[in-house]
């Protein structure tokens, strides 16, 4: 199952508190305070870890409570400090407020780290307190509780090319011959209801990742059919792939790919502006080659570049793969910092 959002508390560890505690030993002539100080509260970090693919993990848990710092005793014994609880999540994973104003972080790349609930300071002793005019304190602090917060995660996969277009329109079948992802292929709309990441191995080139994202139809930005849900996975790619099916009957295809140009555009501005490629699918079913020349014309008049391909017969997939190569080589990579997300 792919999960792509999650709501989770977290409770960093309360500090422990100081002691109150003279000395008092015998055939010792000087006693005085010696009360410890209490140990630090542990805090809750998200780590972003490769090994994890989906939010699916905290479906079933969704407290986090970090170790609590232990109490100060005599003997000036400071108390342990509670440990760090770390909470794995996918690399690409958003945090928000519970409310969802405010974004907190961004964990894109493996290994980033940020703490999502800092524990307590631990509380001072009575000897702390000790001076020349009060030499028996009985002052002492308890522990500071930790910080607590409920947080709202959000996955964005990281791809270097996204695949977009309408159902049917032969995504899922052309991700399966590129790659050895697996998605569920059939003959109805929106057989795929999950995004799907296949990797590309071009053999003496470097290779690339593609997302294969539910089908798109009109109205997708404001949550028609499951468009809204999927988008945000190929904000991060750098390249798009503009699938078009000439063959689909009782639909114009350059009116399809108008649709899809607009929904892009409405989302974000930054899916509007992404590199792409118009890919012409399904040619080995096209009885009628003049639709060809109409998406064509309209891509190149939008500053695309237009391939044809058949995932069925392998007819243009080679091109298609190269001139994607081609295209991400030209492109930069996007730096965490750099990388403007839509809310």
């Amino acid at each position: 199952m792919f999960v792509d959002e999650a709501t989770v508390q977290v409770h960093g560890g309360d500090g422990g508190n100081g002691c109150c505690s003279f000395r008092r030993e015998k055939y010792v002539p000087k006693g005085g305070p010696d009360g410890g100080d209490g140990g630090a509260g542990g805090s809750v970090v998200l780590v972003a870890d490769p090994e994890v693919s989906t939010l699916l993990p905290f479906r079933y848990k969704t407290i986090f409570k970090a170790e609590r710092g232990r109490h100060g005793e005599g003997a000036n014994r400071s108390g342990r400090s509670g440990a760090d609880l770390e909470v794995h999540v996918p690399p690409g994973t958003l945090v928000w407020s519970e409310d969802r104003t405010r974004r907190l972080a961004w964990l894109a790349e493996p290994g980033a780290r940020w703490v999502a609930a800092r524990g307590g300071r631990g509380g001072r002793g009575n000897s702390r307190f000790a001076t020349s005019t009060n030499q028996a304190p009985t002052r002492h602090e308890p522990g500071e509780p930790g910080e607590q917060g409920v947080l709202r995660l959000e996955l964005r996969l990281l791809a270097d090319v996204g695949l977009v277009g309408f159902p049917n329109a032969g995504k899922s079948t052309l991700i399966s011959r590129i790659s050895a992802a697996r998605p569920k292929i059939a003959d109805y709309p929106f057989t795929t209801l999950e995004p799907h990441l296949g990797v590309v191995d071009l053999g003496d080139r470097p290779g690339f990742v593609v997302a294969d994202i539910p089908g798109l139809i009109e109205g997708a930005h404001g949550g028609a059919g499951l468009g809204d849900r999927f988008l945000r996975h190929i904000e991060r790619c750098r390249l798009l792939l503009h699938l078009v099916d000439p063959a689909a009957p009782d639909r114009d295809p350059v009116r399809d790919a108008e649709i899809i140009d607009r929904e892009l555009a409405a989302y974000s501005g930054t899916l509007a502006e992404k590199p792409r490629i118009v890919v012409v699918t399904k040619s080995d079913a096209l009885q009628d080659r003049s639709a060809l020349g109409r998406i064509d014309a309209w891509a190149r008049s939008r500053g695309f570049e237009c391939l044809v391909v058949s995932a069925v017969s392998g007819e243009g997939l080679p091109a298609l793969l190269h001139a994607a190569a081609d295209a991400l080589e030209r492109l930069p990579r996007a730096s965490a910092e750099s990388e403007d997300l839509a809310g």
